[in-house]
């Protein structure tokens, strides 16, 4: 299938993957910053944003094999990769099927045990129903720094910093994605995320400390599971690290896709730090 993307910018292509719900526009806060040193190549996975519904195939499996066609098509057959949430375990996925270069994998889901499972499929079912109920107001909702807070509380460290423009855009993104039921029960309650012992580029894993959806504890299982990853967490930051701390994503992503080492990063850098349960090298941004 023909999928959507955005592309902008000069230099070596750096693909980017949003998460469940959300589109090319996802990535808003970082896409130009990004730009200034790549071609970014951001698309819209099936059924969401302008790219068309899927066919018969409304699971994470189908979208993997979307996207590998999609790099298959387009000749990027060892592209570095950026995805977030949902993107970031298509990400991983293709990483571990041997299709991308190096890979920033934001916030990952995939990775949940027990009740997490439970805990994941009932609040973000909850969320879709209250912000589809509220797409008539949902404008005004936006431009209010209580509702942007109440909105996306679960997503955000800090909700009322974000545009109001992101805000509406991916509210408007959430309702109108016809396949979110669907996906988000696969993902819930369907296998999750296989590892690899080595990957064909670098490979980070980045989460945020208040990540309410894919909780903390879920970054040592997925850092187990590809245990030559690096991991980054981003302080004061939720779900997604591309809204909350901008700049620092940008630095890893730069400096991750150009095999530098992260732990050169000074002010919002990562810093080197040893764990008792350090599956490899583990950063904090």
């Amino acid at each position: 299938m023909t999928l959507h993307f955005e592309r902008y910018g000069t230099g070596k292509p750096l693909l980017l993957v949003h998460g469940l719900g959300g589109s090319s526009r996802s990535w808003s806060p970082v896409a130009q910053r990004l730009a200034r040193e790549r071609e970014v190549i951001a698309i819209d996975l099936p059924s969401h944003g302008r790219s068309p519904r899927a066919t018969g195939d409304d699971s994470f499996a189908g979208l993997a094999d979307a996207t590998e066609a999609f790099l298959v098509g387009h000749g990027l057959g060892n592209v570095d990769a950026v995805g977030s949430s949902l993107g970031a375990r298509l990400a991983l996925e293709l990483a571990r099927r041997g299709r991308l270069a190096s890979v920033v994998a934001l916030d990952p889901g995939g990775f949940w045990e027990g009740w997490e499972r439970h805990f994941f499929a009932t609040t973000i079912g909850a969320s879709i129903r209250v912000v589809r109920g509220l797409q008539p107001v949902m404008p005004a909702i936006a431009a209010s720094p209580l509702g942007r807070s109440l909105l996306f509380a679960q997503l955000s460290a800090h909700p009322t910093r974000l545009s109001p423009d992101l805000v509406l855009g991916e509210a408007r993104s959430l309702a109108r994605t016809p396949t979110f039921e669907a996906l988000a029960r696969d993902l819930a309650y369907g296998p999750t995320q296989a590892g690899s012992p080595s990957t064909r580029g670098r490979l980070v894993i980045g989460w945020g400390r208040q990540d309410r959806l894919c909780l903390p504890q879920q970054a040592y299982r997925a850092a187990s599971r590809f245990p030559r990853a690096e991991l980054v967490w981003f302080g004061q930051c939720g779900h997604f690290p591309m809204w909350d701390r901008p700049q620092a994503t940008v630095d890893v992503i730069l400096r991750a896709t150009r095999d530098a080492d992260l732990t050169d990063m000074g002010g919002s850098a990562a810093q080197r730090r040893p764990s008792h349960e350090e599956a490899g090298p583990f950063m904090s941004a």
